[in-house]
């Protein structure tokens, strides 16, 4: 085994950092949750509530290289502390002030903003702490906490506001974040690296936070290397179907459920539902990185891509099927969806110039989430244009469309690849 710490203190260190990860994400499928609700509440078109639900991306892509760039040159725990505070503000700030569809953006976004310096940042303070064959584990099992975090949020928030109303959903998804940025602040042990800040001087420092905003030179390098690129690539197309799912499963399970008579429909509120199928998809993470340590990185992503593509098409042709039926293809989906997710991000960091990892995280997280905000506009986009909400055939053209690209995949490498070969 090779660490950079002994063992019970990276033991510790990730425990800590795999707890506040779920914390800091308690607000992040709060509007998915209470999507149906918010969108009949406030008379949103489905275009529109898939607006609100990527604007979280929004504010995670215009924040993230920014705030990862920084954790090459300053101490990641204070970006992590920043950013909880930030996505608190933006769940807290909803629940008592959003009335609307520009408010309601306003937030998420903010939320996002806030994300965006506590994801990318806890890996980079993960990946620091350990090397060798155990980082590839150890970023596994952090990303797979990420559907943790979604599975807890929607069960949360479902829960909150089933008792005390919307607006106590996204007030209690606020305490999350504010739990996280502590843990962090004060629960793990700075390290020394880089440059100072403080020895960086002031006009030093005002030309480094404009560079950091959009690093182009970082960027270029990150992809001249082939296998980055094909990383950053394959994760956008993922985020499009992961983000565009989650932000949609609620609203599907109750499109599903409408279609079902009384006596045969589903026993339980599907965000409950939701939630306990985000949890099944948390082991796919972690044993689709082991899978890929055995069957090659790039074979097992296509073959996976390919599966969720073809799962969700099924899932949405199915919508009127026995629920029973409908929970066991949105399961089989959902893991689909994460088998590729962790092995997509170890591939990258294994990939990235040591030097450049902070740089290559944050543009790799970038684009991944640009993609993430795309999801769920793409499919309330297509849920408008084939039909609305109430059309079987509108869900099954939304699911298609946020899974061409996983589709694409597996023919455009085989083209691409027999050209280089050529």
């Amino acid at each position: 085994m090779t660490t950079r710490e002994p063992a019970a203190a990276l033991r510790r260190a990730a425990i800590l950092l795999l707890t506040a990860h779920v914390f800091s994400m308690l607000g992040f499928a709060t509007f998915a949750a209470l999507l149906p609700e918010l969108r009949d509440r406030w008379g949103l078109s489905n275009s529109q509530a898939g607006v609100v639900g990527g604007a979280f991306f929004v504010g995670y892509a215009c924040a993230v290289s920014y705030w990862n760039a920084l954790t090459d040159r300053s101490d990641a725990r204070r970006v992590y502390l920043a950013g909880s505070l930030l996505a608190a503000l933006g769940s807290g700030g909803f629940g008592l002030a959003a009335n609307g569809f520009a408010s309601a953006f306003f937030f998420q976004a903010l939320l996002g903003a806030g994300i965006a310096a506590t994801y990318m940042p806890g890996l980079r303070l993960l990946s620091d702490r350990v090397s060798g064959p155990l980082q590839s584990r150890y970023i596994a099992f952090y990303t797979s906490f990420f559907g943790i975090g979604t599975a807890l949020s929607l069960a949360l928030s479902g829960a909150a506001a089933s008792l005390a109303g919307w607006r106590a959903a996204f007030l209690f998804a606020a305490c999350g974040p504010l739990a996280a940025g502590a843990l962090v602040f004060f629960g793990i042990a700075p390290r020394a690296r880089g440059i100072a800040r403080s020895a960086m001087g002031v006009r030093h420092a005002a030309r480094f936070s404009l560079a950091a905003l959009f690093p182009l030179h970082a960027w270029r390098r990150v992809l001249a290397d082939r296998a980055a690129a094909g990383y950053t690539l394959g994760y956008a197309v993922h985020c499009i179907e992961l983000f565009g799912s989650r932000g949609w499963m609620v609203a599907f399970l109750a499109f599903s459920a409408s279609l079902h008579a009384p006596a045969a429909n589903y026993p339980w509120h599907p965000a409950l539902i939701a939630s306990a199928v985000n949890l099944f998809a948390v082991p796919a993470s972690i044993l689709g990185n082991e899978a890929a340590l055995r069957v090659g990185r790039r074979r097992w992503i296509l073959l996976v891509m390919a599966g969720s593509g073809a799962a969700g098409l099924l899932l949405a042709a199915g919508a009127a099927w026995h629920w029973a039926v409908v929970c066991a293809l949105l399961v089989l989906y959902s893991v689909l969806v994460m088998c590729d997710s962790a092995a997509l991000t170890a591939g990258l960091v294994a990939a990235a110039p040591t030097e450049l990892r902070g740089a290559a995280m944050g543009f790799y997280s970038l684009i991944g989430f640009a993609g993430g905000m795309l999801g769920p506009m793409l499919f309330g986009g297509a849920l408008d244009l084939a039909g609305g909400a109430q059309s079987p055939r509108a869900w099954l053209i939304a699911y298609a469309a946020i899974g061409a690209g996983c589709l694409a995949a597996w023919p455009l490498a085989r083209l691409f690849g027999a050209r280089r070969r050529a």
